[in-house]
């Protein structure tokens, strides 16, 4: 007989066992059956997803302080809000005007100057001729929460106080600034109101629009070939760096599995003038790479309500499964049939 048999014949109107014990073994073969059908039913479900290995994971990068350097890890946590590693969480820190909008090194290029590291619960901040700056990662509840405006969309952040405001005014001789960090009970930007193509699920505390950021090593080495200043991955920022694929296959990707995480593509990168700042100098050039991703890396005619006349490379990726990710691991492409 048939699971569908079976289930049909104890359905059938004005059945009823004739004892307790009839009634435990009727009640057993309906429980194994419905069992066994969700079994096969799963195993069904991973038969229709089919991995295809698409490359290998050759860096992973936390961005602490928006607009300052990047921290290489071999290994990172991948969470909803982007990657962490302890204390050290991406895009949770930023520099603002008193006013509470956001100073990136579009407006302050020697922000990528400033080199970051998490100990000991601490942050601490190097610049060049600049005595190091040690603050606590969590702050007093008496530090004041100011409101604070990114893109268009308001999110909070407690201040970090006098000395740090100092610090950065000193360093950029600038207005006065202060530093902002993001606290998990603060409620984070929903992607899809920065960006359309980002689902409602995907947020970001001072990030630009996504949480993750993927690059291959291909599509920079294509660049570098029309370049005549060569760049580097420093000039783009990325979360994740893949090998082992060809240039721009990432465009591609619509759903990727690294270790235990799942991953959603969104929508690719379009850049901006911050690709022109000398990582190594802070100077902005405004030129290129720009100039060269424009000659051939523009969006589809269709698309250009959503990219303008940004030039694309790299792509955002959202968060479908948390987990953790390491230096080495394969990287693949998820084919659902």
């Amino acid at each position: 007989m048939s699971s569908a048999a079976g289930l049909g014949s104890f359905s059938a109107p004005g059945w009823l066992p004739r004892s307790r014990l009839g009634w435990l073994c009727a009640s057993g073969a309906v429980l194994a059956l419905g069992v066994a059908a969700a079994w096969r039913w799963r195993r069904a479900g991973r038969a229709e997803r089919l991995l295809v290995r698409v490359g290998t994971v050759t860096g992973l990068s936390i961005y602490p302080l928006k607009s300052c350097q990047g921290v290489p890890v071999k290994r990172a946590e991948v969470t909803e809000l982007g990657l962490r590693d302890g204390d050290m969480r991406d895009r949770f820190w930023l520099v603002i005007k008193e006013d509470g909008h956001m100073v990136t090194a579009r407006q302050e290029p020697r922000l990528v100057l400033v080199s970051v590291a998490c100990e000991n619960g601490h942050l601490i901040l190097k610049a060049p001729e600049m005595k190091d700056l040690i603050l606590p990662v969590q702050l007093s509840e008496k530090n004041a929460v100011k409101d604070c405006r990114i893109f268009g969309l308001d999110i909070q952040g407690r201040d970090c106080g006098d000395d740090v405001a100092r610090w950065f005014t000193t360093f950029l001789n600038s207005e006065p600034y202060r530093l902002v960090h993001f606290e998990t009970q603060m409620n984070p930007r929903k992607c899809n109101q920065i960006e359309k193509p980002f689902r409602a699920t995907d947020k970001v505390p001072y990030s630009d629009c996504g949480p993750l950021l993927v690059i291959s090593e291909a599509s920079l080495e294509d660049l570098n070939t029309r370049l005549e200043k060569k760049v580097t991955m420093r000039n783009f920022r990325p979360s994740i760096t893949v090998s082992g694929c060809s240039a721009y296959e990432e465009d591609s990707w619509d759903k990727i599995i690294i270790g235990d995480v799942e991953l959603k593509g969104a929508m690719a990168c379009g850049r901006c003038i911050l690709t022109t700042v000398d990582p190594d100098t802070g100077i902005i050039d405004r030129k290129e790479p720009l100039e060269t991703l424009k000659s051939y890396r523009m969006c589809d005619p269709a698309l250009k309500d959503l990219y303008k006349s940004a030039p694309l490379f790299g792509n955002f990726f959202g968060v479908d499964k948390i987990g953790t990710i390491e230096v080495g691991e394969p990287v693949y492409k998820i084919i659902e049939h």
